[in-house]
């Protein structure tokens, strides 16, 4: 297992935990958290609010790693999310309430490892899978035709 790999294991470990301050130092001083599904990204200290916000819907969530692709400086994880929605969700569209449904979200994260720390971090995870999931998916359900 490289350096890298390593590393990373170990950040999603400091995200599993929700050690916010120790998610923050996995970062260098100018990296990223670009949450692709809703098109944000997050920097300096603000790479937290993906962490916070999450833990705070599913405070049960646990990150399963499938497959760690390593390529020099570039990790990329095969993963799913998953916990019980017990909290609010904050996304740029506004609240969803808590609804007690599990989740069981797949993603794919790729990072780019600078000196040992994240320089920046693409997670992709299926927004249209998590929405479902959460059976909030009504209004793109009556504008299908």
């Amino acid at each position: 297992m490289s350096d890298n790999e390593k590393f990373i294991r170990a950040a999603y470990q400091v995200a599993e935990i929700q050690d916010i301050p120790g998610w923050i130092a996995c970062f260098t001083e100018d990296g990223t958290f670009t949450d692709q599904s809703v098109g944000v990204t997050y920097r300096g200290q603000d790479v937290a609010q993906p962490v916070e916000n999450y833990a705070e819907a599913f405070p049960d969530m646990h990150r399963e790693l499938y497959d760690v692709y390593v390529q020099g400086d570039v990790v990329i994880v095969e993963l799913s999310l998953n916990g019980t929605h017990d909290g609010p969700l904050r996304t740029p569209f506004g609240v969803i309430a808590p609804t007690g449904k599990t989740i069981e979200v797949p993603c794919c994260d790729v990072f780019r490892v600078r000196d040992g720390k994240i320089a920046s971090f693409d997670c992709y995870p299926s927004g249209t899978v998590l929405f479902g999931q959460l059976g909030v998916l009504g209004a793109l359900q009556a504008a299908a035709r």
